[in-house]
């Protein structure tokens, strides 16, 4: 009699895309377990969105922005993977940037061999997954390895905030 519970291929390397909100750290939570249990690599991904060119003179220099960026993204990530390290997960980390987050999350899966992906919602409602779409749905049509998809409670208000995070991790 076949198990219940048993996986059709086991994951070698686990995927999370992380945004350092608190849907993102459930999902690191979840993912770490994942990886811990089939002694799989997390791999974890932060995707700096680039803005559009303009005719608007810079108020901040592009490269300064994507710079300062990288470095705060790095550091967090670099904080993940050795929180990571002392649970028994073996971690790395890339800073994509990039106009398309859903097309760097993809290249991703491509380029590491990805074989599962955990993401989470952000359970924001309104106009701008409305007219946007949502991440997490783009790479749920895209994506062709396993996924778990963790849907967060609606945000108690519109903002996340650095004070409303959590800091085990970061």
């Amino acid at each position: 009699m076949p198990e219940v519970n048993r996986f059709l291929s086991i994951p070698t390397r686990i995927l999370l895309p992380i945004d350092f909100s608190p849907s993102s750290q459930a999902a690191l939570e979840m993912a770490a377990d994942l990886a811990r249990h089939f002694q799989a690599e997390l791999y974890l991904v932060h995707v700096i969105p680039m803005f559009p060119t303009t005719t608007i003179p810079d108020l901040i220099p592009e490269t300064v922005f994507l710079e300062k960026a990288r470095k705060h993204a790095e550091s967090h990530l670099a904080k993940c993977t050795a929180a990571l390290v002392t649970r028994g997960v073996k971690s790395t980390f890339s800073v994509e940037v990039g106009n398309d987050v859903v097309g760097n999350i993809m290249q991703v899966v491509d380029r590491e061999h990805i074989d599962m992906i955990v993401i989470s919602t952000h359970g924001i409602s309104g106009w701008h997954p409305l007219v946007f779409g949502s991440i997490a749905e783009k790479v749920v049509k895209l994506v062709q390895c396993p996924l778990l998809l963790l849907h967060s409670a609606k945000p108690e208000s519109g903002v996340e905030t650095p004070s409303k995070r959590s800091m085990e991790w970061w």
